[in-house]
């Protein structure tokens, strides 16, 4: 097959202890899927089915990289973010074997131009320039299910030049990660590739050119870049 100008590589995410790596096909991501950070946001929080958003696959940044302050926003804001790896295709998967779907795990970075959201939720429009811009989406190396096993609970936390903004637990989400999975396959059907996170704990708040970042999970390896 020939094409008009060149592919450019499909974007992928380092494989913990390994050379190989996991390539991206979509990026999910699940809204106000912590009790305290809805609140932060002006929400009550509820059991209602969760809601979800999509970055661009090539938003995906390594640890260890420079994030560019993006432009057009004045207010940009952390949310650290479990990620969940998706190993095996399903479509309407049932919650009793969700896991069963699940490659790995990884720490992400939500990065959101907050100014933009608020005006986007105000006038009722998608998130997208919020959300799915240029490198918004920091994430770590995935480690695989057979050596860290589920996450069900755990540590997760931020910092910004050392001093802690999020900490929290896994085991605090309001939907947990085979809930999720299992109402996102209601939707899409879930492939080998994609790439879900999982929502941000209370703490959320701005960064600024300078700024180191460095979030984890307990379990996993420690996700760092800086604002430049």
């Amino acid at each position: 097959m020939r094409y008009v100008f060149d592919l450019e590589e499909r974007p992928s995410v380092a494989l913990a202890g390994s050379e190989a790596r996991f390539p991206v096909r979509r990026v999910y991501c699940v809204g106000r899927n912590f009790a305290e950070h809805a609140r932060e946001m002006g929400y009550d929080p509820d059991r209602e089915p969760p809601f979800f958003f999509s970055k661009p696959a090539d938003a995906l940044v390594e640890s260890g990289c420079d994030v560019p302050y993006p432009p057009r926003t004045e207010n940009l804001h952390h949310e650290v973010e479990l990620v969940i790896a998706i190993g095996k295709s399903g479509r309407n998967i049932p919650v009793e074997e969700a896991e069963s779907h699940i490659y790995g795990y990884a720490v992400g970075n939500d990065l959101t131009r907050r100014d933009l959201q608020a005006l986007a939720k105000k006038d009722g429009r998608p998130w997208d320039t919020a959300k799915g811009f240029d490198q918004s989406a920091p994430i770590s190396a995935i480690h695989r299910v057979d050596e860290v096993g589920h996450l069900r609970s755990g540590r997760i936390w931020l910092t910004v030049n050392g001093e802690t903004r999020q900490d929290g637990d896994l085991n605090a989400m309001i939907w947990s990660v085979p809930e999720v999975i299992a109402e996102l396959s209601t939707l899409f059907e879930l492939r080998a590739g994609d790439l879900i996170f999982t929502g941000t704990p209370a703490g959320v708040g701005p960064v600024k050119p300078g700024d180191v970042v460095e979030c984890g999970v307990d379990g996993l390896d420690v996700l760092r870049h800086r604002i430049v």
